[in-house]
């Protein structure tokens, strides 16, 4: 019976015993659940946590983009996930999650990789970054040959390339980026070529004390400023902060070719005063400017500029940029003679594959509209003024256009490219370094006054070598034409005895040469070569007017074409 009895009430044992399992394994379950949601959190908070130590920088086409989305996130996480040696109950995990996917908006531009740009670093990594830190290092070392030969080495026309047959620093930067509680500054310093090179084309220091090129000599970028995350970002800096106008970089590292064309090369490089950044979407900057001027440390004259960026990317390939500029006066000496400038830029990357040798393509098209009205000069040429004194047309139209070609990975890169200017006035032509001539000095070898005229052509073939993201080995051949004579011929822009450094007396005379001797003439714009009260009498060469009168005066070698090669090796990390 006990038997029996045992057997027949096993069958209602057994279904217990599965009910008992059965809520075990549920229970086991819910746990595992429970702790696949700590592990969640806890990944969360150490992503934010990762997010909170990255550099929070965006630096496309000069914007600076503090983002303070890791660090709030690392705030959050850290403020709301429960500890998991004391699980919570689902609801309260639940709420942990919502709270743990607010996120701040990603910087601007930052949803694709922008680095194929001209202009655009094309470094991808930093590995030096801090949280509150991201140290900049360049350098830039270069070899010309300019197949003019000049005897005095020396190469005009250029604000990138100024030696040939040397062995020159162009620029050794160092600095970076600050970033702390949305408070941030950038420094970047500039040693060699660039710290003579760019202060001598700026003629804003010569109004006014205080010795303003050398006290900025040194310094490409320096200002500070503070970051609201509001839209997609707002930024307000103020100080010396880049220009591109004319889409390329000052950094020879960022760009398709190492000779711009006029467009670039003869437009600014740097602001000094206030701007603004604006994102409404994280495709679109709006960025005006308060500034002492074109490219200056200082004002001209009565008049800061003012101007504004426009940058629209609607796709991961292509890049719109529209620099506009106006109500400066910037031409020194001249009052009430203001500056209109518009440039405008579209990239297009046309080609993308990148396992194929040929991995990627894109193209480049700017084109530049300018000019100066008021004091002597018309917008539209040849007016004429109720004294019966005519306006002298005084303008600038310029386009270039560039096509690169990346292979096997963006190991190596081709680039072709080129352009033209017609600036009648010359106001925006670079004046050659003649006896040491600056942009306050000028030269009478080279006037730049209402109705001369400028036209010119160039263009590059450029190769580059990449073996890492952080140096370049670039050669390129270059070829420029001008109508007028302008470049460095084989005899020099340099009179026997004169120095890099020393004029032979003030740049602005014209020189005398008497037996191999060169003397300041003391005579300079506006005299007459020959006759009378001229600079060949000055030099004693008498009052005549053929060639035995001028052999007595120094005349720097110009010509109507450049050719020459490039050698550079940049680094950027």
């Amino acid at each position: 019976m006990k038997v029996w009895a045992q057997d027949a009430g096993q069958p209602a044992a057994l279904s217990s015993s599965a009910q008992d399992d059965q809520k075990t394994h549920e229970e086991l379950l819910r746990q595992i659940q429970l702790l696949q949601q700590q592990l969640d959190m806890v990944q969360k908070q150490l992503d934010a946590i990762k997010a909170a130590s990255a550099p929070g920088f965006s630096t496309q086409h000069n914007t600076l983009i503090p983002s303070a989305a890791g660090a709030t996130a690392a705030a959050t996480a850290s403020s709301s996930v429960t500890p998991a040696t004391s699980p919570a109950a689902p609801v309260s995990v639940v709420a942990v999650s919502k709270t743990a996917k607010k996120e701040e908006p990603g910087a601007p531009f930052s949803d694709a990789d922008w680095t194929w740009l001209n202009g655009n670093p094309r470094t991808k990594d930093t590995p030096m970054a801090t949280k509150y830190f991201v140290p900049e290092i360049r350098a830039d070392v270069n070899y010309n040959l300019d197949f003019n030969h000049p005897t005095d080495d020396t190469i005009g026309g250029s604000s990138e390339i100024f030696r040939s047959q040397e062995v020159q620093i162009e620029q050794l930067g160092v600095g970076g980026d600050f970033l702390i509680d949305n408070v941030h500054a950038r420094v970047m310093t500039q040693f060699g070529m660039y710290s003579a090179t760019t202060p001598r084309n700026d003629g804003s220091p010569a109004r006014g004390q205080w010795d303003l090129d050398t006290a900025y000599r040194y310094v490409s970028e320096a200002y500070g400023g503070y970051h609201w995350n509001k839209m997609h970002g707002i930024n307000l800096d103020a100080g010396i902060f880049m220009s591109y106008i004319g889409l390329f970089s000052y950094y020879n590292f960022d760009n398709w070719a190492y000779q711009p064309s006029f467009v670039s090369s003869n437009t600014p490089w740097f602001f000094n005063g206030v701007r603004a950044q604006f994102f409404p979407t994280a495709h679109l900057k709006i960025e005006p400017w308060f500034i002492n001027g074109w490219q200056s440390y200082g004002r001209f004259n009565s008049k800061p500029g003012l101007g504004g960026q426009i940058k629209w990317t609607p796709t991961n390939y292509i890049n719109i940029i529209s620099n506009n500029y106006g109500y400066g006066e910037d031409s020194l000496g001249n009052p009430n003679r203001s500056r209109l400038h518009t440039d405008d830029s579209i990239e297009v990357k046309y080609y993308d594959k990148p396992l194929a040798k040929l991995d990627k393509m894109a193209v480049s098209v700017t084109a530049d509209a300018g000019c100066e009205t008021g004091n002597g000069v018309s917008c539209h040429g040849n007016s004429l003024n109720s004294n019966g004194t005519i306006n002298q047309k005084q303008s600038f139209l310029g386009w270039m256009v560039y096509n690169r070609f990346w292979f096997d990975k963006d190991k190596y890169a081709v680039t072709i490219g080129g352009g033209g200017i017609n600036n009648p006035g010359r106001y925006l032509v670079l004046l050659p370094p003649i006896n040491g001539a600056t942009a306050i000095t000028g030269t009478p070898y080279f006037t730049e006054n209402p109705g001369d005229q400028f036209h010119a052509m160039d263009g590059t073939i450029t190769y580059d070598y990449m073996p890492s993201q952080y140096i370049t080995f670039r050669t390129e051949y270059g070829y420029r034409h001008a109508r007028e004579a302008y470049w460095t011929g084989r005899g020099g822009i340099t009179p026997p005895g004169g120095q890099t450094a020393k004029s032979i007396g003030n740049p602005s005379d014209y020189v005398c040469l008497n037996n191999g001797v060169a003397t300041d003439s003391g005579l300079g714009f506006g005299t007459p070569l020959t006759g009378p009260g001229s600079v060949a009498a000055a030099c004693g060469g008498g009052t005549g007017a053929g060639p035995a009168a001028l052999s007595h005066i120094w005349f720097p070698d110009l010509r109507r074409d450049e050719s020459k090669i490039t050698f550079a090796l940049m680094v950027k990390f």
